[in-house]
């Protein structure tokens, strides 16, 4: 737990904090100790290279208009209870341009160069300063020496240096910016991200009479709908890894578990293979639960008959898994789950079948409503085909990345695109059919790309025929000890 900082300090303590400081300054200034850089850029060898970054900026001003600017900020960090914060995460698009993690910072892209500080540069990175009482508590901090390593952006500047440049932001045809939400003002700082918000709203006359949200949201789009190689690969890994979580839970789930141990065992296993965090929150939904899209309460105690539904993923260096697999927690599928699950999984092969360059984004889509509404209709659980509406109320398809929910433009499916194919029936108790089929929620989610011939399944290592995952669930759990 983080403890309380910089209250209750009495005066004998501060010569301490004094001579403390002046050493921390003289080590980290000096020698090895400056040259090493925050702990990501030390510790991962597999990280995103500067060179992807770059080619990323550069990309972007490709697609920006004759004389203009963009502005990416980073992320606001955000508060989770008293005097403690949630571990911060980057914004996605601020990242994508330049894989710099720390918050209160700004980057500057211009479509031709322009001096600032007497520095010369199409491109400045802002950056938080060094603070040696800050990182003793809360880790090692770039500064601009480390941030023009760690980035390769030309210019870095000082987020305190902004507020005096001179920038006039009316002499550009078009400013491209996307405001952050939820600065939180920090009397005490200057140098924080609401001051650098405060500061381009007012060098801008905010809203500048020139500026444009929706072109850097667009540029931003169709940018990180096609993934690049060094994109992929990341993907492929934390793909692999989050299916490893789920064949786990199938070998280790058994009747009296906890919906939070299955979460449990999913996560730990992501863990254990280097997985930063989780993507999303993880759904874990049995029985009743499992017919309720975004359930993440997890408290439930599982019982035989109950069937399970968990969609969960990984987060590995900023790009998220998202895997959904349906399983009967006592190993062996009852009839009329059989029934369901397989309506779903051959309305998800037709999905997964069009998924191919050149075709809509929704192809997919419509290819699994046909079989659902029909299929819904011969079972006996709807009337008309038009009725799928009550028991399959959500779209089949959504872009994956650096967000679970990926930015992209819903066009023509090309290569490079990885997208989800995600069908699912929900039959909640009480619904207007034959009671046997009551709390029976199915969903089962694969990541597909998008190759130049067709497509791959990245997330095929997790089983998905109702007998590849009875036959799984016999097997001897790997990682989690039986309880």
């Amino acid at each position: 737990m983080k403890m309380q900082e910089k209250t209750g300090t009495s005066k004998f303590s501060r010569p301490f904090n004094k001579m403390r400081n002046f050493v921390f300054v003289f080590l980290l200034f000096s020698g090895e100790v400056f040259s090493q850089l925050p702990a990501y850029y030390r510790y991962d060898t597999d990280i995103l290279s500067k060179d992807f970054h770059k080619g990323r900026r550069i990309a972007l001003r490709e697609k920006m208009p004759g004389n203009s600017v963009a502005v990416i900020f980073a992320a606001p960090e955000r508060l989770y209870s008293n005097d403690n914060d949630y571990i911060y995460h980057q914004s996605p698009n601020f990242y994508y341009l330049t894989g710099f993690l720390e918050p209160n910072s700004m980057l500057i892209i211009f479509k031709d160069a322009q001096t600032l500080n007497g520095v010369q540069s199409d491109e400045f990175l802002f950056v938080p300063d060094r603070d040696p009482e800050d990182e003793s508590w809360n880790g090692r901090r770039a500064g601009k020496a480390g941030a023009g390593e760690a980035t390769g952006v030309a210019g870095i500047l000082l987020a305190s240096e902004f507020d005096s440049l001179t920038i006039d932001f009316s002499n550009f045809k078009k400013v491209w910016y996307i405001l952050p939400k939820g600065s939180i003002d920090a009397a005490s700082e200057t140098d924080d991200l609401f001051s650098l918000v405060e500061s381009f709203k007012k060098k801008t006359g905010y809203p500048p009479d020139n500026g444009d949200v929706s072109g850097l949201t667009r540029a931003m789009a169709e940018l990180r709908e096609i993934k690049q190689p060094e994109e992929i690969e990341l993907m492929k890994k934390v793909i692999r890894m989050s299916c490893d979580g789920h064949n786990e839970i199938m070998r280790a789930i058994a009747p009296g578990m906890h919906e939070y141990d299955v979460q449990s065992i999913g996560e730990y296993v992501w863990k254990r293979n280097g997985a930063e965090y989780v993507g999303y929150p993880s759904i874990c939904g049995g029985g009743e639960n499992s017919a309720i899209l975004h359930y993440v309460t997890n408290r439930k105690k599982l019982t035989s008959g109950d069937i399970q539904l968990n969609d969960m993923g990984a987060e590995y260096h900023g790009y998220s898994a998202d895997v959904t697999r349906t399983i009967p927690v006592n190993g062996k599928f009852s009839p009329e789950q059989k029934e369901i699950y397989e309506l779903v999984l051959k309305a998800q092969q037709a999905g997964i079948d069009i998924c191919n360059p050149g075709n809509d984004f929704q192809a997919a889509h419509h290819a699994a409503v046909a079989i659902i509404s029909k299929g819904l209709v011969d079972l006996g659980i709807t009337k008309a085909e038009s009725d799928y509406r009550n028991y399959f109320f959500h779209g089949t398809s959504h872009y994956l990345g650096l967000d679970v929910h990926d930015a992209g433009t819903r066009g023509k499916l090309k290569p490079g695109v990885v997208l989800t194919v995600e069908p699912g029936v929900y039959i909640s108790e009480g619904s207007p059919c034959d009671p046997k089929w009551w709390n029976i929620g199915v969903r089962i989610e694969d990541d597909i790309l998008i190759t130049e011939t067709g497509h791959e399944n990245l997330s095929e290592s997790s089983p998905r025929t109702v007998e590849a995952v009875e036959a799984m669930m016999k097997e001897k759990p790997l990682w989690i000890k039986e309880k």
